[in-house]
């Protein structure tokens, strides 16, 4: 059995859920800890008692050196910088021999046992973000994506997530500086400053929008494992916006027709059990801006205008 854990508020509930329920049924031999990062989501996940999960508060997870820095983050800087704590949470609070991290906005078309057993004896698993040349942003942004980290209960596994830990709770920020760039620029040198690192060669985890390019994923030798759905939202209930990368027609057909059919299931779930509250993210509409026109025609232009109708997706 493997060990995941995960972290998302009332907001990023929906894809939180989806991506729970696209890990449980490609694997059985699993336990995911989801720390609810605002109280809404952790009532709601309490309520529904999903099976093969514990969900842990912010009560729970917070010690002081997190608190004390929490009104310098921003929210999703607060999540960055606790990505490392929340590892370790579950590895020392769970006495758990392994655990991986998951963003939520993954979504399992295989199982992610076969990217862990790769590691064979290594104690960290890394993966890099693979970018397509025309979108490479390794120097900013980062060689490895924090989307997929496991770490072993081991001497060089807890020495270099207790390093991380440290680094992120002193900088953990959304912009570049000094060679950082939030959570995620401190691994680009970890195969040289921690021993047992092991950077995934299945190219079937960590397909993202920023390198799906470069892929057949219908060919039956593409042994899809998981996608990365960065930049997804919802602006309305009936209109997304996929993100700033080139998709063409099949993959958003393979990749995103299931998703969004399987978040509004989701969300028709939820409203179920609560109607007065939102567990999608609705961004919503922009006030207008006389720029807005010229931006969508340089998208358009760049085939990165990726907004559409909910019913075009899902559109059979």
């Amino acid at each position: 059995m493997y060990n995941y854990c995960t972290l998302f508020d009332s907001n990023y509930l929906t894809r939180g859920l989806a991506m729970y329920e696209s890990l449980k049924l490609q694997t059985t031999a699993f336990h995911l800890y989801i720390f609810a990062f605002d109280n809404k989501a952790y009532k709601l996940l309490t309520k529904l008692n999903l099976e093969f999960v514990t969900v842990i508060s912010l009560e729970q997870f917070e010690d002081e050196k997190l608190l004390a820095i929490k009104h310098t983050r921003g929210a999703g800087e607060y999540c960055w910088t606790c990505t490392p704590s929340t590892i370790k949470y579950c590895i020392e609070t769970f006495k758990l021999d392994e655990c991986t991290y998951l963003d939520a906005d993954l979504y399992f078309f295989g199982d992610p046992a076969i990217l862990i057993e790769e590691m064979g004896d290594k104690s960290i698993l890394l993966t890099e973000h693979r970018y397509t040349p025309a979108y490479d942003q390794s120097s900013t942004s980062g060689i490895y994506c924090v989307q997929f980290m496991t770490f072993k209960n081991t001497y060089d596994g807890m020495k270099a997530l207790n390093w991380w830990r440290e680094a992120c709770i002193d900088w953990c920020f959304a912009h570049f500086e000094d060679d950082k760039f939030g959570d995620q620029k401190y691994l680009d040198d970890w195969t040289d400053r921690f021993e047992g690192v092991h950077v995934l060669q299945h190219l079937g985890g960590g397909v993202a929008p920023w390198n799906v390019q470069q892929y057949d994923l219908s060919s039956s030798r593409f042994e899809l494992i998981f996608y990365h759905f960065h930049n997804f939202k919802f602006i309305t209930k009936d209109k997304v916006e996929l993100g700033l990368y080139f998709l063409n027609k099949k993959n958003i057909y393979l990749l995103y027709k299931p998703y969004v059919i399987h978040l509004q299931q989701i969300s028709q779930m939820i409203q179920s059990l609560d109607s007065s509250s939102c567990y999608s993210g609705i961004s919503g509409k922009k006030p207008f801006h006389w720029k807005d026109p010229i931006r969508v025609l340089k998208r358009k232009m760049k085939r990165i205008y990726n907004v559409y109708d909910t019913d075009f997706i899902t559109k059979e």
